[in-house]
């Protein structure tokens, strides 16, 4: 093709380029309107703690140290550090810093709990630089949020929004004070919704990859409307520092639990009074769901709502409230929101059937103490599951207060040990059928089809689990 033709056809395509590269930038949102907008209400928040000193009064350990930048580690070690000084010994002050937001314009702040926990001091200061002392209306600890007060009039406040409408994928972001840097502002994306941590799961935490690091904990974090859609509460991380993954408590569940503890002075929720678990592949085949989902019922808990209901243990519950369950931690937070005494319906597989439940809900109590096993001595295993079981004896069920089952004594190669039954664990349920006796076990331990994943409902621990066994041909 000749030079002439080749810069005729060329020319076009830049200038498509730069058209497609102008068009992105101008999709991409601008955050310097709403900062200016909102940065008023939030807050920097620094606690001191007095404690006894054990080496030189550093509030972080010595791993945490070693893993911040140099520039960064000056902040929290050494004589004249946060950390104070202090011999070891003797008292220290340590100090902790973090961040938060005005709801009101009488004074009302929210932050995390884990922010102020502990603390004999609160200062709160202002974008105004004002330094006010701050204190605790109250905190609930299990959804990791603190109510602060603060003397003032006509207080600059956040819009709040509803992170119930927020969309995997929406622009959002976050003004706080990472490593004491106040009023640092990132942004980044929703990456999910709905995420159950270890740690509590009647919170259903929004994941982002917002930069958010120590000192952010307890800040906002924005849509781009402007309102609050949640609190910067998490990170998950391997070094200290952000990696992308960061977890916002939703706003709906901070503003339900502010406006109890401001109103009541402390928290209530829902409370149906099961153990569940998720239900896998191999769970949702042995129970005839053509896919995973739903919450396993593993254990119902004595004097609840869900037994005077009449839940039992295999139940899978698919629909709360006319709200899917799709996956089991999906259920506590429902749970959770419902108002006591409320009656709800539910609606669950039992023995491949469908069926619907009314419950009214409970109160939470508090997390129960779950009674431990004592040993049986081991036997050979045997059976077409290579397990050997024993009856319960009084003690293990005055313990557990478990009333049928048998304890498994001993595993050898075959399905019982492929599926994870351990010694010790004991049995309550096979293929959906209650053991009541160990000929009872062994007759339905015979009878279980060929090739086929059956469950069986174990108790290990004192807590109550569902397995799957898989017969051989």
């Amino acid at each position: 093709m000749p030079k002439k033709n080749l810069k005729l056809w060329f020319a076009p395509f830049v200038v498509l380029m730069m058209l497609v590269a102008t068009g992105a930038r101008a999709e991409l949102p601008d955050f310097t309107g709403l900062v200016k907008d909102n940065s008023a209400a939030v807050v920097n928040i620094s606690t001191t703690q007095k404690t006894e000193s054990r080496r030189g009064g550093l509030p972080f350990d010595q791993r945490q140290l070693d893993q911040m930048p140099d520039f960064f580690r000056h902040f929290f070690e050494g004589p004249n550090g946060p950390g104070g000084g202090g011999q070891p010994g003797g008292q220290q002050q340590l100090n902790s810093m973090g961040s938060g937001f005005i709801v009101s314009k009488d004074g009302y702040v929210l932050t995390n709990n884990h922010v102020i926990d502990g603390a004999d001091e609160i200062l709160v200061r202002l974008s105004d630089r004002r330094e006010l002392s701050a204190e605790v209306v109250g905190v609930d600890p299990r959804s990791d949020i603190a109510v602060l007060k603060i003397k003032g009039e006509d207080l600059p406040v956040v819009q709040m929004g509803h992170s119930s409408e927020l969309e995997q994928g929406e622009w959002v972001f976050a003004i706080g004070s990472p490593f004491g840097f106040d009023y640092t502002v990132t942004a980044g994306i929703v990456s999910a919704i709905g995420r159950s941590l270890p740690s509590e799961n009647y919170v259903p935490f929004i994941q982002t990859d917002v930069a958010i690091n120590p000192g952010n904990s307890g800040g906002p974090l924005f849509n781009l409307d402007g309102e609050v859609i949640g609190i910067n509460s998490q990170i998950y991380t391997r070094s200290g520092g952000f990696m992308g993954v960061s977890f916002a408590i939703p706003i709906d569940v901070a503003m339900n639990v502010f406006d109890q503890i401001r109103d009541h002075g402390f928290v209530s929720r829902g409370w149906l009074g099961v153990l569940i678990q998720e239900v896998n592949r191999d769970l949702a085949e042995s129970f005839g769901l053509s896919r995973p989902r739903g919450a396993l019922v593993a254990e119902v808990l004595p004097d609840s709502p869900a037994e005077a209901a009449g839940l039992q243990p295999g139940d899978i519950i698919l629909e709360y409230q006319d709200h899917d369950i799709n996956l089991s931690s999906d259920l506590p937070p429902m749970v959770g929101r419902t108002r006591l005494n409320d009656t709800v319906e539910l609606l669950v597989l039992r023995d491949g059937d469908e069926k619907t439940l009314e419950v009214t809900i409970g109160e939470l109590p508090e997390d129960r103490q779950m009674a431990s096993e004592n040993t049986p001595s081991p036997s050979p295993a045997s059976g077409p599951l290579g397990l050997s079981v024993s009856a319960l004896t009084d003690e293990q069920r005055e313990q557990l207060s478990i009333q049928e089952g048998v304890v498994v004594k001993n595993v050898g190669p075959g399905p019982a040990l492929d599926a994870g039954i351990r010694p010790n664990d004991i049995i309550r349920k096979l293929n959906n059928e209650p053991v009541t006796s160990v000929k009872d076990f062994n007759r339905i331990a015979g009878d279980l089809p060929k090739g086929k994943a059956v469950p069986v409902l174990v108790v290990r621990g004192g807590q109550s689990t569902f397995l799957v066994i898989k017969t051989g041909q």
